[in-house]
């Protein structure tokens, strides 16, 4: 038996990168999924290579429309939505004085809005289920502050705040809210010329894998993490130990 038997999830950003690490666990352990993304052409191919247990939607995670479709479809094909993974999200990095509050706000509805968003819309299909867990993919930039990344990090900041929120409102139904940190990950969002210069500022001299974040987020889908809400979870290889 896998460890997510009978789970039915959703995967925003779910095409490439960490995303589509947690789609080929979670597909491993025996949930059925739906990858969601704005990249139509490489989500259909994920989802095509990950066979009948899988399902691919186009969405743009700021609307609250397509979130609704979304959802209406997923219980439509596999059930009621019993994990949802709100991994979606972009970077810009600018200093305040060059960044345009139009650019700010992108980072905001990308990062912050579409995870209100997926908790709203997911919540009465959870309740339906009668049980559920939710995972807010934020990062270490969630913990700390840093130069030239002032819209990035004041979403990721408010992730974290949001899943502490969440988890009280939603814990009387049995569902489960918890965010994720990682530190720096070798994904598209990371550009390659600048990994090995990132990995000296970790303590563990590395940078990691997609999928070294996706073992932690098939423990918070299942059972196993029965107990846990409300928690913060840091994969960064010690990148954060020396604030």
């Amino acid at each position: 038996m896998g460890r997510l038997d009978g789970k039915v999830a959703i995967i925003t950003g779910g095409a490439r990168g960490m995303g589509a690490a947690h789609a080929r666990r979670f597909l491993e352990e025996g949930a059925k999924v739906v990858i969601t993304d704005i990249l139509e052409e490489e989500g259909e191919a994920m989802a095509k290579n990950l066979g009948g247990s899988a399902r691919f939607m186009k969405h743009d995670v700021t609307k609250a429309a397509e979130w609704q479709q979304v959802v209406a479809e997923t219980e439509s094909v596999f059930g009621p939505v019993s994990v949802l993974v709100n991994n979606a999200g972009i970077a810009l990095l600018k200093t305040i004085g060059d960044m345009t509050e139009a650019q700010y706000r992108r980072v905001i509805d990308v990062n912050q809005v579409s995870v209100f968003l997926g908790m709203k819309y997911v919540h009465p299909s959870m309740s339906k289920a009668g049980n559920g867990s939710i995972i807010n993919i934020s990062s270490v930039s969630g913990l700390k502050g840093n130069s030239g990344s002032v819209a990035y990090d004041a979403s990721k900041f408010a992730v974290r705040g949001m899943t502490k929120s969440a988890a009280v409102e939603f814990a009387s139904e049995g569902i489960r809210v918890n965010s994720v940190h990682p530190g720096i990950i070798e994904t598209p969002m990371v550009r390659k010329s600048r990994v090995s210069k990132l990995a000296k500022t970790v303590p563990l001299d590395r940078t990691a894998k997609p999928e070294e974040v996706s073992h932690l987020v098939v423990y918070l889908a299942s059972d196993e993490s029965g107990y846990v809400t409300g928690a913060e979870f840091v994969v960064d290889g010690g990148l954060t130990a020396r604030l």
